[in-house]
């Protein structure tokens, strides 16, 4: 398991296994192309409980959930792995 907590504050918690997954990679190459793959690369990464709490911790007032938020999240789960396996 990858456990952390990104720099907003938010506790994850993710499989390795679900990063060490070809079809994860190719999720990952595809959001360069489509931004809408980048939906199905926190799919991959998290179960519905977790995702649904990252959604609600980058939650603006008004209900949204701000991409760019999103995106520095996975950003810094991401980092975090990478400083995990050096």
């Amino acid at each position: 398991m990858i456990s952390g907590t990104t720099k907003t504050g938010f506790e994850f918690s993710i499989d390795e296994k679900k990063l060490n997954n070809m079809e994860f990679v190719d999720a990952l190459a595809e959001v360069e192309d489509n931004a809408l793959a980048f939906s199905r690369v926190i799919n991959m990464m998290m179960d519905k409980e977790q995702k649904k709490r990252l959604y609600d911790h980058v939650r603006l007032e008004d209900g949204t959930v701000p991409v760019d938020a999103m995106v520095e999240e996975i950003t810094d789960i991401m980092s975090s792995n990478a400083e995990t396996k050096n």
